[in-house]
């Protein structure tokens, strides 16, 4: 069975098109906004997949993504990464 991705395009710094891949998105309860979790497929100087965090209306047929810009929205996100990777673990564990 074919996975679907869903992926979007975006401009860097440099003005170059770079293809995103959506990993997930989530609603928080907490500030009732909506997240997406995103990458481009990049790797940071350990080899790790670079990931990124904004928020979107999912209501938006432009899909124009916010900045995160609180703390506590940070710690919300970071919370539902380590929930993700700790669960993937468990899985490789079973395996």
């Amino acid at each position: 069975m074919k996975e679907e991705r869903m992926t979007f395009k975006v401009f860097d710094d440099e003005g170059k098109e770079v293809e995103c891949e959506v990993l997930f998105t989530f609603e928080s309860n907490e500030t009732g906004k909506n997240y997406m979790v995103y990458t481009d497929n990049s790797e940071d100087e350990e080899g790790n997949t670079k990931v990124y965090a904004s928020i979107y209306d999912p209501e938006d047929k432009e899909m124009k993504l916010q900045p995160i810009e609180t703390d506590k929205e940070w710690e919300i996100v970071e919370t539902i990464l380590k929930e993700i990777q700790s669960e993937i673990e468990k899985g490789n564990e079973q395996e």
